[in-house]
């Protein structure tokens, strides 16, 4: 028996591929063949492949984005059943935030998380204490705007790293957490675009000049991999990203583990800004393989897994931010610094009332519509431009505000 998965690409999806002929497929006789693709291109091509039901894939990275309204499509097998009869899973322990996002609209569970996460802020320690500088635990925007300028102009760094590659997953995922803090929405109650409005129009000119004044060079081509990359190797002192970054941060091969700084995203107008996601499990409606599709699913997602990655790695690299049973695990606490930080962060996303005003959708750092993936990434590209200096973010909002209300006017 063999399944095929197809996964994002991240430093926990590849060391599942490393950890799952030695243990799960030699425990179950269930062989794993992966195919792991960059963020941008892995969307693409489930989505093609899901939408068709070509049964190529088994099991796919989905998130709490696309587990909705792939169920309502049928895309994707409720997976109840095999839940109800998995004694091990402790489903229990499972974060309620979480599992809510991987709920159908028939109230089914169709998707298991394989790790959770925030969004939170970074810091190079020993470059703050030798500047005399103080990364405040929860900073506001203008803070950090102002830090970033410092250690601009006075270290040999640039002041911080800020997604700028087009992608409604990528640049719009940090982004969405900006215009949220500074009181701007994609669309309000009546579903009127809002790209125009005054909120945020401030917000994403605050985001584009931070960017190009004190962020990294080519920012319109840096994603989550290359601002990973520029931290670890001490080209950036600010990262606001991913609260699973800490993984690679603290790893024992991390240039910088152990010198990192970690406090919560940056907020101007709301209490917390951080964004709610989760890297899941999907499994293909059309599989012919479903029953050793979940048998590996469970194990991915299990405690045992995250056991198996701490005493093969460390804790660090533990795919956290879906059990509760990690975050009150006291070796985790010891060898994750940066988990009381995640925690918080996690804990305070609300994706039903991220922002200042009610809105129609959900969604912390996306639009919880299908349509999301070709308007964000096309607002994204038109932000990206204005980001490399072709255009003003005036110009480019004007026309993405064209753009979201042909998509808003399907829902009124």
């Amino acid at each position: 028996m063999s399944i095929d998965v197809i996964a994002v690409n991240l430093p926990a999806q590849e060391d599942l591929v490393t950890l799952t002929k030695e243990h799960f497929t030699a425990e179950t006789g269930i062989t794993v063949n992966f195919t792991l693709l960059p963020e941008n291109d892995v969307r693409a091509k489930i989505t093609q492949e899901f939408s068709s039901q070509a049964g190529v894939y088994d099991v796919a990275s989905l998130s709490n984005y696309e587990i909705p309204f792939y169920a309502d499509n049928g895309w994707v097998a409720p997976i109840d059943d095999f839940l109800a009869a998995d004694d091990d899973f402790d489903l229990p322990d499972m974060l309620p935030s979480m599992m809510d996002s991987m709920t159908g609209s028939d109230g089914k569970t169709y998707g298991m998380p394989f790790e959770g996460q925030s969004s939170f802020t970074m810091y190079r320690k020993s470059v703050f204490e030798e500047h005399g500088l103080t990364m405040p635990d929860n900073p506001t925007w203008d803070e950090v705007a102002d830090l970033a300028k410092t250690l601009d102009e006075e270290s040999d760094m640039d002041g911080i790293c800020l997604r700028g590659l087009p992608g409604w997953g990528q640049q719009l995922a940090p982004l969405n957490t900006v215009i949220n803090t500074f009181g701007g929405t994609w669309f309000d109650m009546n579903w009127d675009a809002q790209l125009t409005s005054a909120e945020t129009v401030e917000a994403v000119e605050f985001y584009v000049d931070l960017i190009q004044e004190h962020g990294e060079p080519g920012a319109a081509q840096a994603g989550y991999a290359e601002c990973l990359n520029r931290f670890l190797q001490s080209d950036s002192a600010i990262w606001v990203d991913a609260t699973n970054s800490g993984g690679p941060v603290e790893a024992e091969d991390s240039p910088i583990a152990g010198d990192v700084g970690y406090a919560q995203s940056p907020v101007k107008e709301t209490d917390a800004s951080g964004w709610l996601w989760t890297w899941a499990w999907g499994i293909q409606a059309a599989s012919k393989k479903q029953e050793a599709a979940w048998e590996f699913v469970s194990w991915a997602s299990s405690q045992e897994y995250e056991e198996l990655v701490a005493e093969t790695y460390d804790w660090s690299r533990v795919p956290y931010g879906k059990r509760q049973s990690t975050f009150d695990n006291p070796e985790f606490q010891e060898g994750a610094p940066f988990y009381a930080a995640a925690m918080e962060a996690i804990l305070a996303a609300d994706p039903n009332d991220p922002g200042v005003q009610p809105r129609p959708y959900k969604g912390v750092q996306f639009v919880g519509i299908p349509e999301f993936i070709s308007l964000g990434t096309a607002v994204s590209e038109d932000i990206a431009a204005a980001i490399a200096g072709n255009t003003t973010v005036q110009e480019a909002l004007e026309k993405s505000q064209a753009a979201a209300q042909e998509v808003g006017d399907k829902y009124k």
